[in-house]
This record gives structure tokens, C-alpha cells and sequence, in this order.
């Protein structure tokens, strides 16, 4: 049975958006974007895009293909850079942050790329210590046991550990690249379609994992997806990108409940119709 006790290896050195209820008592931002706008030359991307992505929560972030869901992403991260607004994490501007203090906040999340971009001459342990190598002075053998333990704590079998990406399976690469993005304890946590590429099962039991690593480790999950299975059963919010900006967000039941006519056609059309929600606390606001 996977272990997911969490043990600490560093200490931590708006407007409502149309289609969302005001829900008093509401978790704090631990991200806050307004007015965001991203460009490639003469495209624009983002166009003074808001959100709010809510402490502890998994949010599930759709939008029709080449609407730039992974450019938001890269842009929070610094990897894409903006033209204009604010990115806020933990409160902070991070156009204000000194180089030292963004390494600080960066080694606060984790990201799970898409393709897992594992390094592919490294073990699946030397890959989940690297992070650990470059922020943490820690002995040998101590990072030894935190990878055995992040392998554990993401499912996969102790003789991974020692094995190249090429001998994994795609289920087990976008494990390992998990394993790896929680290798610094991190509170956010970025996952650029997880389970692409993964057969149904395969694909429900990342949701699965994903759900209880939330639960157990206090975890907030900024989810970009396609799969209408995860938006269903790991999800707690959902935010639809559309032309550049957020033109819905809330519970699956209020994207059920959307006249948009893209939301109507991706939740209700013949793909929508196949998931039925269980009657959990993602089927009911």
C-alpha cells in the first residue's frame, strides 16, 4: 500500500467572473492574476485575463484547443513573458521579487509538464533529486530516502527507482515526473494534461492519486485538461478559457448550467453526455 505521509525535507523560507456564485467564506487566492495579457508578435494571447486560483483546491482549467491553457501556465511560472498585469503568489507581486525570493517561491510549487519531460540519460531517482541537489544540502543517503519515498508516495514499484525513462511506460513516466515535482514538498502544484496519453484506467487512477495527494498533503492543483473525467471526479472548480479571458468558472453543476455555447457543446455534447457525475461533492455546488 503507497505511503502518503507527507515528511517536510526544507522549511518554507476581485470581481466575480460570469458564471460563478460569490460564495462567502471562500478559500484566499494562493495565486491572483488580473489583467493579464500575453502576446507572440502580432498574436494576443491573453487579453486581460482574471483568476483566482484558491487555496487548497483542484482546479480544473479548459478551453478550446490553441487558446493558449498552457501559455497561463508557463506565464505564472515566468517561462512566457507577459506585456501586461499582475501574477500574485502567496500575496506577493512577482514582478517585485528579487532573484533570491523568486527562488524561494519557485521552490514552493511543483510542475508535471504534459510529456513528463523527464531527463532522459537520468535514473528515475537521479531525476526526482535534482531539484533536491540544486535547493537542499542534503547526504547521500538522505536523498536516497526522499526518492524512494516520492516513488512510493506516487504508486510506483521500488525497482523504478533505477530505471531509465525509456524502460517506463507512459503511465509510469507521468508518475516518476510526479514524483519528481513533489520532490521539494511543494504547495502548489502544476499538472499540463496529466493524463494525455493514458488509457481510461491508467487515466482515472492519476485522477485518484492526484485527489489524495491533495487531501494529504494540503496541496493546491492548478489542472490544465482536456478530459472530461478528470473535470468531474478530481476537480473542485472549474475555469474556461475563451477568446483570452475566463468566460466561466465555478462547480461542475454551474458549467452544466452555462447558456455559453462553447460550454454547452463541450459539457453537453456527445462526449459531455458519456460522463455523469456520482452524486459527490463535484456534482452538487
Amino acid at each position: 500500500m503507497t505511503t502518503l505521509s507527507a515528511i517536510p525535507i526544507h522549511a518554507a523560507q476581485q470581481a466575480p467572473v460570469h458564471g460563478e456564485t460569490a460564495r462567502a467564506g471562500a478559500p484566499e487566492p494562493i495565486i491572483r492574476v488580473r489583467d493579464l495579457v500575453v502576446g507572440f508578435g502580432s498574436k494576443i494571447v491573453m487579453k486581460g485575463l482574471n483568476l483566482d486560483i484558491r487555496r487548497g483546491e483542484i482546479l480544473g482549467f479548459v478551453g478550446p484547443s490553441g487558446q493558449g491553457k498552457s501559455v497561463l501556465t508557463r506565464t505564472i511560472l515566468g517561462l512566457v513573458p507577459k506585456r501586461a498585469g499582475t501574477i500574485e503568489v502567496f500575496g506577493e507581486d512577482v514582478d517585485g521579487l528579487t532573484v533570491a525570493r523568486r527562488r524561494q517561491i519557485e521552490q514552493r510549487w511543483g510542475v508535471l509538464f504534459q510529456q513528463g519531460a523527464l531527463f532522459s540519460a537520468l535514473t528515475v531517482k537521479q531525476n526526482i533529486q535534482m531539484p533536491m541537489r540544486e535547493h537542499l544540502n542534503l547526504s547521500e543517503r538522505l536523498l536516497d530516502e526522499f526518492a524512494r519515498l516520492k516513488i512510493e508516495m506516487v504508486g510506483l514499484k521500488p525497482d523504478a527507482a533505477d530505471k531509465l525513462p525509456s524502460e517506463l511506460s507512459g503511465g509510469m513516466i507521468k508518475r516518476a515526473a510526479l514524483a519528481r515535482s513533489l520532490a521539494l514538498d511543494p504547495e502548489i502544484l502544476f499538472l499540463d494534461e496529466p493524463t494525455s496519453g493514458l488509457d481510461p484506467i491508467g487515466a482515472g487512477e492519476f485522477d485518484d492519486l492526484v485527489a489524495t495527494l491533495k487531501q494529504t498533503l494540503g496541496l493546491t492543483v492548478f489542472m490544465v485538461t482536456h478530459d472530461l473525467d478528470s473535470l468531474y471526479t478530481a476537480c473542485d472548480r472549474i475555469a474556461a478559457l475563451g477568446d483570452g479571458q475566463i468566460i466561466a468558472q465555478g462547480t461542475i453543476a454551474e458549467m452544466l448550467e452555462s447558456d455559453h455555447p462553447w460550454l454547452r457543446s463541450y459539457f453537453h455534447g456527445k462526449r459531455g453526455r458519456a460522463v455523469v457525475p456520482q452524486g459527490g461533492r463535484h456534482a452538487q455546488a
